[in-house]
């Protein structure tokens, strides 16, 4: 492709990104609302049927995550470049004009002319497949070629492929007359990355090479670099396209979706031509909660772009955002089932109404006191809504429980607090646990011991390493401390994995601290036992861990030994993946955040290794299966929700 006539600025060049954003973030909800009205597998006639709705909802689902990754990477590249990310929209259906005639975009449920608008949105330069039905403009037109004007305008483009080659040359053009260094001169700590949230778009973008990276990853994943990456957007959604005609074929009275809306809205609209107006109350008291949802995860991922990191603030921000999407997954999936009170034989829909503004809130408390009241906004809104539809009340329990994780942005200071390096001093050590409960307190002349009992799995290390001083299978006390030189003690007691046995030194000497490399060890047929200065939900624990991975333990997040009792059967020598490059810093805060009814999410420098020592992988945040059903473990991949694990 030729270079452009004229020469972009930057402010047209944050135009278009806006615009790439945009773009990503449509695709994002279409695909999302076409899952969302999908019947369960009960709700279809054959076995073959059941296997393809439920394949159907997961793939369709994966692609929109993989749209969010993508809207990461643009955002990224915005913020490298000295932008503000773009996180707002116009509300469906988008009217002419806003983009290129070929792109039209509109919320309707799962059928043969939407899984073709879908092919043809994605389609790759060349492609010759045509939109679906009822996708097309009655005029088309062309948006004006550039002129040399300071005010930002659209260019044209047929395929989204096309636009981000434009947006590539733009990108080598101005790096070429400004210098990569002037270009690039965004702080890349308000930037997403691995260390915030697991998605392929979390890449620091530092230089036109990873912005260019970016855009290439988009390109290739959405359309494809050709029509024959089985991986791409565009080939997933031709594989349906088969699968479906087949099964029709076989069927022709067989019916994926829900007749959700086309377009729904939650107020008379003052142009009714291709809306539909959800009248029925309880439906739209549903959709109130997802769209507020909806809102509340743009507010905070756009919050969270104003919060240098990597930091617990920048973390909990991403974390609440990701997990609304769930709540609003849910909360769509129900409203698809219900009528919507205006049309007959017609159901309702989420509508994605999009606020006027969901730019940045500043980073300052008032923001984090926003956040807080939102939250439970939420929470006390969905728990007027129908408790007997399953889907709700999994959401209501959901918000429920974000809204008290929410509360940790009221203790958090104004200034972020750093992961410290390794000449950074060793935190204090961690207060023994409250009596009761369990725990014992023992003391000897120089130490005292402090166990806890709910957290020991009986890994034996104490009864084996000191034997004088736990003594096993006795009637009254069973630790003596003062039976064994104090050092070499609390040596045994550090190497009790589950941090079930803890001490405090009376002599006034160096106690417990954090290890020089944080570990994460997988445990054949067994927990995670992890070392480092481990916090869960913000409070610390400690610097050992057992957490449960089978699923089963009755104290979770901690192992309690259950995986014996279910005969949990999953290696302890999970392959080496690609990401085992040392880290510059292998020590500091490890945060764990135990998702409801999900995974650990766990993030610091991370080094995860076998139940031998060998390197699994180093990485600074990472989602770790705690089902037990995983077919990626020790990594989640998502089975929780096909399993319906509770985590509670």
């Amino acid at each position: 492709m030729e270079a452009p006539a004229l020469t972009p600025t930057r402010e047209q060049l944050i135009h278009a990104l806006y615009e790439a954003a945009e773009l990503e973030h449509n695709l994002m909800c279409t695909y999302l609302y076409a899952a969302f009205s999908l019947k369960d597998e009960t709700e279809v006639d054959t076995p073959e049927e059941a296997d393809a709705v439920k394949r159907w909802r997961r793939q369709i689902l994966d692609v929109a995550v993989e749209e969010m990754g993508h809207l990461v990477a643009v955002w990224n590249i915005t913020s490298a470049v000295g932008g503000a990310p773009r996180f707002g929209r116009v509300n469906f259906p988008i009217d002419p004009g806003y983009l290129p005639a070929g792109i039209v975009v509109k919320l309707a449920p799962f059928n043969a002319d939407v899984l073709q608008h879908f092919i043809h949105l994605e389609r790759p330069i060349g492609s010759q497949e045509p939109d679906g039905k009822d996708f097309h403009y009655e005029r088309n037109y062309k948006r004006s070629p550039p002129k040399a004007r300071l005010t930002p305008m659209g260019f044209d483009y047929e395929t989204v492929g096309e636009f981000y080659q434009m947006m590539q040359i733009a990108l080598d053009v101005m790096s070429d007359r400004l210098g990569e260094k002037e270009l690039f001169s965004g702080d890349p700590a308000l930037q997403l990355s691995e260390a915030e949230v697991v998605l392929g778009g979390a890449k620091p973008v530092l230089c036109t090479k990873t912005a260019k990276h970016a855009c290439n990853a988009i390109v290739t994943q959405g359309e494809g670099a050709s029509e024959e990456n089985p991986d791409s957007h565009f080939c997933r959604f031709r594989h349906i396209r088969d699968e479906l005609a087949e099964l029709e074929r076989q069927n022709p009275g067989f019916s994926a979706s829900h007749p959700a809306a086309v377009n729904p809205v939650l107020r008379r609209p003052p142009n009714p031509e291709d809306r539909v107006w959800i009248e029925d109350e309880a439906a739209a008291a549903i959709v109130d909660i997802a769209n507020a949802s909806y809102q509340t995860m743009l507010r905070l991922l756009a919050y969270s772009y104003n919060v240098p990191g990597p930091s617990a603030e920048k973390s909990l921000a991403v974390d609440l955002s990701v997990d609304l999407m769930k709540a609003m997954t849910l909360l769509g999936e129900s409203a698809a089932r219900r009528p919507s009170g205006s049309r007959s034989g017609c159901n309702a829909g989420v509508s994605f109404t999009a606020l006027r503004d969901s730019g940045q809130l500043p980073h300052a408390a008032s923001s984090r006191r926003f956040f807080v009241e939102r939250m439970a906004e939420l929470a006390k809104g969905a728990g007027k809504l129908d408790q007997n539809d399953q889907r709700v009340a999994r959401a209501t329990g959901l918000l429920k429980a974000l809204a008290v994780r929410a509360r940790r942005f009221a203790e958090m200071p104004d200034a972020p607090v750093a992961v410290p390096s390794k000449a950074a001093p060793a935190p204090k050590p961690p207060a023994p646990a409250d009596l009761g409960d369990g725990v014992e307190l023992i003391d000897g002349e120089t130490v005292q011991i402090v166990y806890k009992g709910k957290l020991c799995i009986h890994s034996r290390f104490c009864v084996t390493g000191a034997p004088e001083v736990f003594l096993a299978n006795v009637e009254g006390p069973w630790i003596h401390p003062d039976q064994m030189n104090a050092e070499e003690l609390m040596a045994v007691s550090r190497e009790c994995p589950s941090g079930a046995i803890k001490y405090r030194r009376k002599d006034g000497g160096p106690e417990e601290h954090a290890p020089p490399v944080n570990l994460i060890r997988v445990w054949e047929g067994g927990p995670y036992g992890f070392k480092g200065d481990l916090s869960i939900d913000g409070e610390s624990i400690g610097y050992r861990a057992t957490l449960c991975r089978c699923g089963a333990s009755k104290n979770k997040p901690f192992c309690d030994g259950s995986h014996h009792d279910i005969h949990f059967d999953a290696s302890g020598e999970p392959p080496t993946g690609d990401k085992t490059a040392m880290l510059e810093v292998r020590d500091g805060p490890v945060e764990i955040t135990p998702t409801l009814n999900g995974p650990l999410m766990v993030r610091g420098n991370l080094e995860i290794i076998s139940g031998t020592g060998r390197v699994v992988a180093r990485q600074q945040a990472a989602r770790f299966c705690r089902c037990g059903h995983s077919n990626t473990k020790p990594f989640c991949d998502g089975t929780h929700a096909k399993i319906g694990f509770k985590s509670v």
